[in-house]
């Protein structure tokens, strides 16, 4: 067991300074890789900026474990006055998912760019990629609303480019990418609204400061209407259904590094960003606050979870599949939301990570096998596990964990959403996620027939093992789905602290 508290990994001074340089250090990455002579160049600088910034975040997340709540000021203006980032255990844990996420896909990129994006375009990816990271980590370090949608642009400026990057293996990356674009700029017009609205209301940026302020002012209809719109531009940004339009197309069309980022990632930062102020932000006890969980989230959450598992069970292509499977378990995240107790909301966090694990597992082993064949349908894949055995295998345990399979981050991440909605007395969740579930062992259930159990085409393109820098961050991804699945003390501890820090029980 692994006790954060007690974890130091970098000197004193560092560790001070840790917050913004997990931060910089991606950002400033960014502007090496794109001055970068090669793309071989740009592709260390990559690596190197992203370990880095993991390295902070992985600092950061032991000091709040110690400290609670870190305030590092910029600027040296104290808040609300002044620019803060204010870093809590729930925006600790979403940042180490982004630090290793982004480093093993820094990693894997080395080789994945190549058979997928053109050569005179790999520097500018790499910049892109990077920027994409700074930008989500400054969105959950951030405490001020205000810079929450400066840093949701700078990822999203990133992810946009990085999606139409994937023109070289599939045209349709570029009409996908326009479509995100459209989508995320709308999401990101709604909450800048929604926070005028809140500042006309409150006079403050400060998400601490708004949260004091809005305790009294919970019937305006400033405040009410700050509320519609953040949570509509926010639910765009997380995919959440019925929102959920741009997100099939991004995943499926887009270079495998920037899907297996954005379903690990992307979307996962916007969900934080949306918690924060369902309940830290507005009013506790609100009463549109609470008519939104109970009437809109838990009922579009529980859809979410049923029709888009559905799609994904009558999908042809695999990518299309998995991507359509995303939006089904961002309701099960919103459904722990829904359930509005500490213990849903910490069962909500660990299933994020679960997912992000889970998600980048299986589209990097998709980029895997890309390397060697242009496989897009199901039916390409027949036999792959033959050819491909390892790449096979951690494609394998990341559909495990997508199906709860005991063992699995996925299994413990369900069973605690279960086990929060059984102590709420909402059974009907538990039904919820049970039908999910059996529609999940469909289509997975159909993924790995074909992988393992069929013969391959006559004539198809023969696959490849892949290469060793493709084998290792993919098997350390599959290792952690079971090893959380095993011991899931680590992200366990954040995700607890995080809903206990966060949400104030209602009466």
């Amino acid at each position: 067991m692994i006790e954060l508290a007690a974890l130091y990994v970098a000197p004193p001074t560092l560790t001070a300074h840790a917050p913004v340089l997990a931060i910089a250090v991606p950002l400033l990455g960014a502007c090496a890789a794109a001055l970068a002579p090669s793309g071989r160049a740009s592709w260390v600088i990559s690596v190197i900026a992203s370990m880095v910034g993991a390295w902070m975040a992985l600092a950061v997340a032991g000091e709040v474990m110690r400290e609670n709540v870190i305030i590092y000021q910029l600027g040296g203006f104290a808040p609300p006055a002044g620019i803060a980032l204010r870093i809590d255990a729930m925006g600790a844990l979403l940042a180490l998912l982004i630090g290793a996420v982004g480093t093993l896909g820094a990693i894997f990129s080395g080789h994945s760019l190549v058979a997928e994006v053109r050569p005179e375009k790999h520097t500018l990816f790499q910049a892109g990629f990077l920027l994409a990271q700074a930008g989500l980590v400054g969105l959950v370090y951030t405490g001020d609303a205000f810079n929450a949608f400066v840093f949701l642009e700078v990822s999203s400026i990133g992810t946009y480019a990085l999606v139409a990057a994937g023109e070289r293996r599939d045209r349709r990356a570029l009409p996908a990418a326009f479509n995100y674009l459209i989508m995320g700029t709308l999401g990101a017009t709604f909450y800048v609204i929604g926070v005028g609205f809140l500042y006309a209301a409150t006079g403050t940026l400060n998400m601490a400061d708004m949260a004091a302020r809005l305790g009294t002012l919970d019937q305006s209809a400033a405040v009410q209407a700050g509320f519609a719109f953040i949570v509509a531009g926010l639910g765009l940004k997380a995919a959440m259904f019925p929102l959920h339009g741009w997100l099939p197309g991004a995943y499926a069309h887009g270079p495998s590094l920037i899907s297996l980022f954005l379903a690990a990632t992307a979307t996962k930062a916007a969900i934080y960003l949306m918690a924060r102020f369902l309940f830290e932000v507005f009013p506790d006890g609100a009463a549109f606050g609470e008519a939104f969980l109970d009437w809109v989230l838990a009922p579009l959450a529980a859809a979410a979870v049923i029709i888009c598992s559905a799609q994904a069970v009558f999908s042809s292509e695999l990518r299309r599949m998995i991507a359509f499977s995303s939006v089904a378990q961002v309701g099960f995240i919103f459904l722990g939301f829904s359930i509005a107790s500490a213990d849903g909301l910490s069962a909500a966090l660990f299933y994020i990570v679960a997912h992000g694990l889970m998600k980048a597992t299986m589209f990097m082993a998709l980029g895997g096998f890309a390397i060697s064949v242009g496989a897009r349908r199901l039916n390409d894949f027949a036999g792959i596990a033959r050819e491909a055995p390892w790449t096979a295998l951690a494609f394998a345990i990341g559909a495990a964990s997508l199906v709860g399979t005991p063992l699995t981050m996925g299994f413990l991440a369900k069973w605690q959403i279960i086990e929060a909605a059984i102590a709420s007395g909402r059974v009907w969740m538990v039904v919820v996620m049970a039908a999910g579930s059996v529609l999940a062992v469909i289509y997975v259930g159909r993924m790995v027939e074909v992988m393992f159990f069929r013969e391959a085409v006559p004539g198809a393109p023969r696959a490849k093992e892949s290469p060793i820098g493709v084998l290792v961050p993919l098997l350390v991804l599959a290792g952690l789905s079971v090893w959380f699945g095993i011991d899931a003390s680590l992200p366990q501890q954040l995700a607890q602290s995080g809903a206990a820090g966060l949400f104030t029980v209602r009466p």
